[in-house]
């Protein structure tokens, strides 16, 4: 048991593209180069607030947030 070889890889991503076509593959890239994307942003601005604040300050929320308020009902 090896690894595969360029053939045997050429293959599948040929059969890979019959299956999906060009199209979808392009979009699930630049959906997947966009998460990527965000996701580092993400973590600069996490690491830029968390350098900003000082330490022990707690942030003052953004907006006040409701709670909503549910009742389970049983089944008779």
């Amino acid at each position: 048991m090896g690894s595969f070889s360029i053939w045997h890889w050429f293959i599948v991503l040929l059969i890979v593209v019959m299956v999906f076509g060009t199209k979808k593959l392009k979009n699930i890239g630049s959906d997947l180069g966009g998460a990527v994307k965000g996701f580092k942003d993400g973590m600069k601005d996490g690491n830029a607030t968390a350098e900003d604040k000082p330490a022990g300050q707690v942030p003052a929320p953004a907006a006040e947030k409701t709670t909503i308020d549910v009742e389970a009902k049983t089944k008779s």
